[in-house]
């Protein structure tokens, strides 16, 4: 009956069946979810597109990306711009000369990359043994202790000191007055949510939804003459060499019965005692003037099976695990696999649409 059963109506599998689609293929997509978009979804509470799954920018530096999402929906000018609160002090993300006159007085950016080395030197790190000590190695103990080491122990669940050195590779310093979270040339939010994107890349498109493909696999995958699957590559092959591993997340949403919570759409909160990693005021994203306001605070937590899978942990462990599970999905000759659970890599959406457009110019490339 179809071409391509896409199983996971979020970015890539729209992407990939909006393509087929306009090859003249058919496409049937499914989801165990009751709604299409994935983790873009978007919900709207007192008129506020609130991003259910946590916060989404789309930022990139590819004009091909930019251009080809604003084919299907106009995007406004939000800039990221997060902010840290650090038991009740406010610092600007990321670190920049605004941070760095908040934290020590310094005017010029000499003057901060002084402060900086400074801390560096006293600490006399060499040879970083753990996250810790990479992170003070990278940008001195004041920074760290304030702005980093809570938000990620709370973020990992574990002490820096337990966690590896690997995982911190670089920490971006600015030394200009800029509270730009991202350096891309484009970024913004698409006007009236992220769910008219998806809207617009599945017409002409069969969609199910709350159809799980494990429950009904023979009967779904007899319906088309191959699938694309999204989902989370183990346990299509069930877990034979093992369960990869993932950090979770738990959103607590709120109405507020007030204009503006917190005057912006983004700010953590760096210190290990504050339960929550940061929260997300939904208005701000599209300069929102209603009455009310939802916020959103986010708790990561440990995955275990059942759990909304969010962050994959590629740790040495977990990356060999991925690969021999790399190795069976290379053979498949009636199954294609995409997207970060399918790939075990954490994307950002424009590497997800970047990725989907790949994987599309490889199927038709002969067609």
């Amino acid at each position: 009956m179809y071409d391509y059963l896409i199983v996971g109506a979020g970015l890539f599998g729209s992407v990939f069946a909006h393509e087929a689609t306009k090859r003249g293929k058919k496409c049937l997509v499914i989801d165990k979810r009751s709604h299409i978009g994935g983790n873009i979804y978007c919900e709207n509470t007192e008129g506020i597109n609130v991003h259910k799954y946590g916060a989404h920018i789309f930022h990139t530096n590819n004009k091909k990306i930019w251009d080809y999402v604003n084919n299907f929906v106009e995007f406004n000018r939000y800039t990221n711009s997060p902010v840290a609160n650090y038991k009740g002090e406010i610092y600007n993300m990321p670190f920049n000369m605004n941070t760095f006159n908040k934290l020590w007085g310094v005017i010029t950016p000499q003057e901060a990359k002084d402060k900086i080395e400074e801390q560096k030197k006293e600490a006399g790190i060499t040879e970083p043994q753990n996250l810790e000590e990479q992170a003070i190695s990278l940008i001195g103990t004041d920074i760290y202790e304030k702005l980093v080491k809570g938000y990620t122990e709370k973020q990992w669940g574990r002490s820096a000191k337990d966690l590896p050195a690997f995982i911190i590779k670089r920490l971006p310093v600015r030394f200009t007055y800029d509270n730009n979270y991202f350096n891309d040339r484009y970024q913004g939010i698409p006007i009236g949510g992220y769910n008219k994107i998806i809207e617009k890349m599945l017409e002409g498109s069969d969609i199910r939804l709350e159809i799980d493909f494990f429950e009904n696999r023979e009967e779904l995958e007899a319906l088309a003459k191959k699938t694309l699957f999204t989902g989370m590559i183990d346990q299509y092959y069930n877990y034979k060499y093992g369960v990869l591993e993932y950090r979770s997340l738990q959103f607590e949403t709120t109405i507020v019965n007030t204009e503006n919570y917190q005057g912006n759409a983004v700010v953590n909160y760096t210190d290990r005692e504050t339960p929550y990693t940061r929260v997300i005021e939904h208005k701000h994203f599209e300069f929102g003037t209603q009455e009310k306001t939802v916020i959103t605070k986010e708790y990561p937590t440990e995955w275990k099976s059942g759990d909304e899978p969010y962050y994959p942990i590629n740790d040495q462990r977990n990356n060999e695990l991925y690969n021999k599970y790399k190795e069976l999905a290379d053979e498949e000759k009636n199954v294609i696999f995409g997207g970060r659970l399918a790939t075990y890599k954490y994307y950002d959406m424009h590497q997800v649409i970047g990725a989907a457009l790949t994987t599309v110019e490889k199927e038709f490339a002969d067609k």
